[in-house]
């Protein structure tokens, strides 16, 4: 995979902060040492970024003798399991091993969790996605590893696609003046979602012509009654339903007549994979 620039530059800056100019306790080990480091799942976990180690080492200019990834992104591993091996100078592998750990905790930790929400809806046509509620500097690994979970993204940015929420609305004087706003300014056939508060407001949208509608922090009896009216009014309307929605809460809307369920605590609540880096010194080392 290639990473993009942006993701290069966050290594760069994860790599001055930790490494600074050097690291001292590294002086405990022989310049010419030599080591193989193993990385390890200390629980079950997806794997997710892989390809972050070997950027990391390049980034850090890590003289690698080998580097073997057992695992490819999106694998299922269980405890135990060994899923990178490196070959390369002790005091350079430990000079980046927190870095690389606190990456891959991360991603890994993202696209298991996304696992499970994927677990729940099974084999529904439901989509779960995630949102732009991701760690500042890491929205294109936040929403890989949510893919690599079997879950989809939502939009990245706010360049690649119109979403009007409360304060957009507010804003521009009503929900048609939002909408009609827009639509005079964007090009021919790109889509338009409106988030809404209530049944008379998702109506506003469908009267307007928009085709995707988000029903924001609805209680469930709310939705049994707006869904089968909204429907009814536009049979191929897209609704997406949001609002603090949690693997537990998820288990209470599955069953909804809607397309889209979109989760924020995919990325902005997630919990670091249990994974470590372990040593071993390589035949040829002077020690």
């Amino acid at each position: 995979m290639l990473l993009p620039p942006g993701v290069r530059s966050l290594i760069c800056l994860a790599l001055e902060e930790d490494l600074g100019r050097g690291d001292l306790s590294a002086l405990a080990v022989p310049a010419d040492a030599s080591a193989r480091a193993k990385i390890v799942a200390k629980s079950d976990l997806i794997v997710s970024g892989t390809d972050l180690i070997s950027t990391i080492l390049e980034e850090a200019r890590v003289p690698v003798d080998w580097l073997e990834i057992d695992w490819k992104d999106g694998a299922q591993v269980k405890a135990g399991t060994e899923i990178a091996n490196i070959k390369a100078n002790a005091r350079a592998i430990l000079g980046v091993e927190r870095t690389i750990l606190n990456f891959l905790q991360r991603t890994f930790g993202v696209a298991t969790q996304a696992a499970e929400f994927k677990k729940r809806i099974g084999d529904r046509k439901l989509r779960v996605v995630d949102t732009r509620k991701t760690a500042p500097g890491w929205r294109y690994l936040d929403k890989m590893a949510v893919r690599h979970g079997g879950l989809w993204n939502h939009r990245f940015g706010l360049d690649s696609g119109i979403l009007l929420k409360e304060n957009h609305i507010r804003a521009a004087g009503g929900i048609a003046k939002a909408i009609e706003n827009v639509r005079s300014q964007v090009s021919h056939g790109v889509e338009i979602e409106v988030e809404v508060q209530s049944l008379p407001e998702a109506e506003q949208v469908i009267q307007a012509g928009v085709n995707i509608i988000l029903l924001d922090n609805f209680s469930k009896p709310d939705l049994e009654a707006a869904i089968p009216v909204l429907r009814k009014q536009k049979p191929d309307v897209v609704l997406e339903l949001s609002g603090n929605v949690t693997l537990e809460k998820l288990d209470e809307l599955i069953d909804l007549d809607v397309d889209i369920i979109s989760v924020g605590a995919l990325t902005h609540s997630v919990s670091a994979a249990d994974i470590s880096m372990l040593f071993e010194l390589s035949n040829d080392s002077p020690l």
